[in-house]
């Protein structure tokens, strides 16, 4: 089986045939049609994030279930197209009663063995174990993953689509409809016009949010926001954003989405609050980083900063609605995607990116 391997931190990867075991007891084999190719591989690929090498990357993926371990149950069946998820649901612990499954205790095992559910890898390259990242590493024509890992994709839903809508999609149209309330009528901004940022748009318009602001350096990528639900965009190289921001929302705005997860865009970002308004954070950085936040205006402003991982979603709900939007033309992910290329090309993928492409780069084995 052909897939990228990350052996050595901020390296090209390198493109091997690997044996891959099949799937065990509440395992599935899919063979992958898309993988897109995201910033978040790109921390782990230099080492702003932290993983055991070496390891395939790909979390954004989506395929065919071609093999059923044991004990899978009636969930999935040979044949179906599925999108992947790069966090677990177990369901039974208390994050996953709770109804907060992206906070579920086996990411914590995903993260700490890079190796599957049961804390072991199905990937080899002869003797040597090749570690999996987040559950899923789809840099790869085939994948292992948990039964819990994989979502059924409905027809008229492309493979390109299906595999940005495991990640991107699901982290910025997510964000919009689970972490910001009452956002109908109410200013929104987003940070970072980027695959998760563009998305983020899309969720903003969806639900009603006026006007809809997005923040970028580049004119390309502000132009792609527009045409995906922005209605106001800001270029942060040649304006001042935080007082652009407060001059068209009288005083700034209700939500910020940060999709950059840098400290200068966060920075800004509670500065463009409005009194009562939050920021809420989807982008991420090295494991250190921080960012300052002055403590009086926090207090006296009442403003308010929260974390949404994976857009704060349910993502066996979440997901399908997305689809289900989609379907419907409520969602314009097809204008997510940028550009096609077979797996031999993800340095270039990924070169283009670090380069600020706009747009979402998907990968077809």
């Amino acid at each position: 089986m052909r897939a990228a391997v990350l052996r050595t931190l901020d390296t090209p990867l390198s493109l091997e045939d690997l044996e891959l075991d099949a799937p065990r007891a509440g395992e599935v084999l899919v063979r992958i049609e898309a993988a897109g190719v995201c910033h978040s591989d790109l921390h782990y690929m230099t080492g702003d994030l932290t993983a055991k090498l070496p390891i395939v990357p790909g979390h954004e993926g989506a395929g065919i279930v071609e093999a059923l371990g044991p004990d899978t149950g009636d969930r999935l069946a040979v044949g179906d197209r599925v999108a992947l998820l790069w966090r677990p649901r177990c369901g039974e612990c208390e994050a996953c009663i709770a109804g907060s499954p992206v906070l579920c205790r086996y990411g914590r095992v995903f993260a700490a063995s890079n190796g599957l559910m049961d804390g072991t890898t199905r990937l080899h390259a002869g003797d040597e174990q090749v570690h999996h990242l987040m559950g899923v590493s789809c840099f790869a024509e085939r994948v292992v993953v948990s039964q819990t890992s994989a979502v059924r994709v409905p027809d008229g839903v492309p493979p390109e689509v299906a595999a940005v809508s495991a990640c991107a999609v699901i982290t910025g149209v997510g964000a919009a409809m689970n972490a910001v309330h009452n956002g109908a009528g109410r200013p929104l901004a987003v940070f970072g016009a980027g695959g998760v940022g563009l998305c983020a748009i899309m969720g903003a318009a969806m639900i009603g949010a006026d006007p809809v602001i997005a923040i970028d350096i580049d004119d390309a990528k502000l132009e792609l926001a527009r045409k995906v639900g922005a209605t106001v965009t800001v270029n942060a190289r040649t304006a001042d954003a935080v007082a652009q921001i407060q001059d068209l929302t009288d005083g700034g705005v209700d939500w910020m989405i940060d999709a950059v997860g840098q400290a200068r865009t966060m920075e800004q970002g509670v500065a463009a609050l409005r009194p009562g308004g939050t920021l809420v954070a989807v982008g991420l950085n090295s494991a250190d980083a921080t960012f300052a936040v002055p403590i009086n205006e926090l207090v006296q402003r009442q403003k308010r900063i929260v974390g949404a991982l994976y857009g704060s979603s349910n993502p066996r709900i979440d997901l399908p609605r997305i689809f289900s939007l989609y379907l419907a033309g409520r969602l314009p992910l097809d204008a997510l995607i940028a550009t096609r290329r077979p797996l031999d090309e993800v340095n270039e993928a990924y070169a283009e990116l670090r380069s600020g492409a706009a747009g979402r780069t998907v990968l077809v084995p």
